[in-house]
């Protein structure tokens, strides 16, 4: 071709069909600038865009990268906040048909506070409206610092004579399934805290279990040394029920392989029979409970009210034959048998019983706070040490106070009634711990200086 016929060729059109080829090769195209000057672009170039920068963000470099800065923010955050702000969390899961059955359907009552229903053995006008000496209710749920330990300090007293009408001896109830283990020396702490605690001229322990155990070498020397204030007795549902809604039921039959729904029928059935206090055994008594036998009460589960388990009841305190109880078997026997497992006839059956009381106008049995019996049950700042965990070096308990003998912490378990230690039979307490100094030492000193004074 000759100069002269020289005509200029058009530029290359732009095509999308271009753009995608180019795309796919992952070459760079001029057009990337010329999308980025005129942000009316079509779709497929934003998307392009987004993918190449996500592509970025994906590379390992670029991800340690980032998260060498933002983990580090996110744990400085979270302690920060740890500092300022104090968290409580719980979560639990109840099947919407559980409750609408078994708690918010509160039915009628049936009839044991009649007159003519109730016990000549059960004084309504003492039990239920007569005089207290002490006031067990604090009113408010007593999770603040040492507010607990305090309000349990302020029940004072002694035998309260008056209220205990016809109660020459108080009998304390306790029970122990022979076929889940042998009764030892572990087992063998609760009888010392009892005879070492309470009054033994006025209050007789009586042993429960499902077997003989009068061949026992330790029960043998107890019930030597207190023939009057020590017996053993062999659980008999048929005998214990007689004149209940349960009399004659299967329901006497039930158990399970950790004695709670067995354990928890057998509680409410001595208490029928006998009246008194029931104690379980996995406790450790540390002073006496003398001031609360005016009152009929079960205690607290924990300090934060649990909104469907609110109730406890490791310790205990029901007058023979008391409406209480033949409310209570009503519902055991007009409901669904308990769950393998579960506190049904436990704290399920106390919040029941409550509000079927409140809700006839009865007023109900009172309600123990939690540390009376079980202070470990309450926030990390203010709830008893770990009974198994030796203690720390420097001596220490809570807010500054100390676990020497006559500290703050001895301090506390002289104004609480009980020690709860939740089944945890396997597990020793450690040599020179707060348990061994503040409890189990003192048992020990107080039954040598009686057994020294029945000696003279």
């Amino acid at each position: 071709m000759s100069r002269g016929d020289y005509s200029r060729l058009p530029l290359h059109a732009f095509t999308e069909a271009t753009s995608r080829r180019r795309s796919e090769s992952g070459g760079d195209s001029p057009t990337d600038h010329y999308i980025q000057d005129f942000p009316d672009a079509p779709p497929h170039a934003w998307r392009r865009r987004w993918f190449t920068a996500k592509h970025q963000l994906l590379r390992p470099r670029v991800a340690i990268t980032i998260l060498k800065f933002v983990v580090p923010c996110i744990v400085l955050l979270v302690l920060g906040g740890l500092l300022v702000w104090e968290p409580h969390i719980e979560l639990a899961f109840y099947s919407r048909d559980w409750v609408q059955s078994e708690i918010e359907t509160v039915l009628p009552l049936a009839g044991c506070f009649r007159p003519d229903r109730i016990s000549s053995q059960y004084n309504v006008s003492e039990a239920i409206n007569g005089r207290r000496q002490t006031e067990v209710h604090a009113g408010l749920p007593l999770r603040l610092g040492m507010d607990c330990y305090d309000f349990a300090g302020t029940i004072q007293g002694t035998r309260p004579v008056d209220a205990l009408h016809g109660e020459k001896r108080t009998y304390y109830h306790t029970y122990w399934r022979t076929d889940l283990a042998a009764f030892g020396p572990r087992q063998e702490w609760m009888l010392k805290s009892f005879f070492a605690t309470q009054d033994t001229e006025h209050t007789t322990l009586v042993l429960w279990s499902n077997g003989d155990l009068s061949g026992n070498p330790i029960l043998a020397a107890w019930r030597m040394r207190y023939p009057e204030a020590f017996e053993l007795k062999v659980v008999n549902y048929d005998e214990l029920a007689r004149g209940t809604e349960l009399e004659g039921s299967e329901l006497l039959r039930v158990k399970d392989t950790r004695a709670w729904i067995d354990g928890d029928l057998v509680r409410l059935l001595v208490l029928w029979a006998y009246g008194g206090v029931w104690v379980d055994m996995d406790s450790l008594l540390t002073r006496d409970l003398a001031p609360l036998l005016e009152h009929e009460f079960v205690t607290q589960w924990d300090c934060y009210d649990k909104l469907y388990m609110p109730f406890n009841g490791a310790l205990m305190r029901f007058r023979q034959h008391s409406p209480y109880l033949c409310e209570a078997f009503h519902i055991m026997a007009t409901s669904q048998p308990p769950r393998k497992g579960s506190t049904d006839w436990g704290a399920l059956l106390y919040l029941k019983l409550w509000r079927r009381l409140v809700a006839a106008g009865v007023p109900p049995f009172k309600v123990l706070p939690f540390c009376f019996s079980d202070a470990r049950s309450c926030r990390l700042d203010n709830r008893l040490p770990d009974p198994f965990t030796p203690d720390p070096k420097n001596g220490q308990w809570t807010m500054g106070l100390t676990r020497e003998e006559g500290g703050g912490l001895d301090r506390a378990l002289q104004r609480v009634f009980s020690l709860h230690l939740h089944n945890q039979w396997e597990k020793a307490y450690p040599a020179g711990g707060w348990v061994e100094r503040l409890l189990l030492k003192r048992y020990e000193k107080a039954l040598s200086w009686d057994r020294a004074s029945d000696d003279l």
